[in-house]
């Protein structure tokens, strides 16, 4: 089932959340420990992160450079047709422009929609820890806008090559990203608006919010996209900060901010578990808050831990 389907048929605010593939060397099992404590608040779709490869650069002597590519987690596409067949969950496999060429991008869609999946997440990606700003793939795509069309396209059966126009249309819901706190690289929240509705207008159906941790911004956000005629469905991203390396680095690898009452307390932790007490008080608030306010869907951001958020869920549904 579309993700666009479940909150058109649902009167009341839905039940989601979002998980990382494990690092190399785990398998499923790690996957479904995360997912077991969740599956009593009955999720109606459950998102995939996709993780680009890591470039090095090994010195071969005499001047010479070794470009090496690593990947650390298995693929997004496998998982989420494992996590449908064990659980009857709907997934959403994130798709990013980095990394794939448009046919490398055609190949991931056309194997998306032949295991029944029937959504993805189109995002841009951020650039590889080598790159000093977001470098596309060669005759990939630079933008997410681009990559929302091509999939647009071939749900129009609108394939790459002439030759393979008779192929059968795909059926995927495309969902994107947004960002109550403007992306880091938009030059102020006008223009962030502005790109963020050349995606819908290409064929994004729902967007999903980058984490946030005051509601009004995410209230705010979403008045500002209405005025500017983005009316389709704008789902809450929520994380709760559950370890003192997340009060460090979260903020900075996110650009969030943290609202004053909340960082006031989190200077006073001393240990994880006080960080994660808090996280759970001050995310279950946001949340209750924002049900309700009737959001489409809670959208929580686990990062392959479960604990925090069904502390969360076990007080919402």
């Amino acid at each position: 089932m579309k993700v666009i389907d479940h909150l058109h048929s649902s009167d009341k605010t839905l039940f989601s959340f979002e998980i990382l593939p494990p690092l190399k060397g785990k398998d499923i099992r790690s996957i479904y420990a995360g997912i077991d404590p969740l599956m009593e608040f009955k999720p109606s779709f459950i998102n995939v992160t996709y993780h680009r490869e890591e470039v090095i650069y090994k010195d071969r002597g005499q001047g010479l450079l070794q470009k090496i590519r690593l990947r650390k987690r298995p693929g997004t596409v496998g998982i989420c047709a494992m996590i449908k067949a064990k659980y009857d969950v709907d997934t959403v496999p994130h798709l990013i422009c980095g990394g794939f060429s448009r046919e490398d991008t055609e190949d991931a869609l056309i194997e998306i929609n032949f295991l029944g999946i029937d959504n993805v997440l189109a995002l841009r990606g951020d650039p590889v820890k080598s790159e000093p700003h977001f470098i596309p793939e060669r005759d990939g795509h630079a933008h997410a806008e681009e990559l929302v069309r091509q999939i647009g396209n071939l749900n129009r059966g609108k394939y790459l090559y002439e030759e393979e126009q008779e192929a059968s249309p795909t059926d995927l819901c495309i969902g994107a990203a947004c960002y109550p706190e403007k992306h880091a690289e938009a030059l102020n929240p006008s223009t962030d608006i502005a790109y963020l509705k050349r995606k819908v207008e290409a064929g994004a159906e729902y967007l999903v919010t980058q984490m946030f941790f005051d509601n009004q911004r995410y209230f705010d956000f979403v008045e500002r996209c209405r005025l500017e005629g983005i009316n389709v469905p704008i789902i809450p991203g929520l994380k709760p900060l559950t370890n003192l390396r997340h009060v460090a680095f979260i903020p900075k690898t996110f650009h969030v901010d943290l609202p004053d009452a909340y960082a006031r307390e989190l200077l006073k932790c001393r240990t994880d578990e006080a960080v994660k007490q808090l996280g759970v008080e001050w995310t279950t608030h946001q949340a209750k808050e924002l049900q309700v306010r009737k959001v489409p869907s809670l959208h929580f951001y686990t990062m392959g831990r479960s604990e925090a958020v069904k502390a969360i869920a076990s007080k919402l549904f």
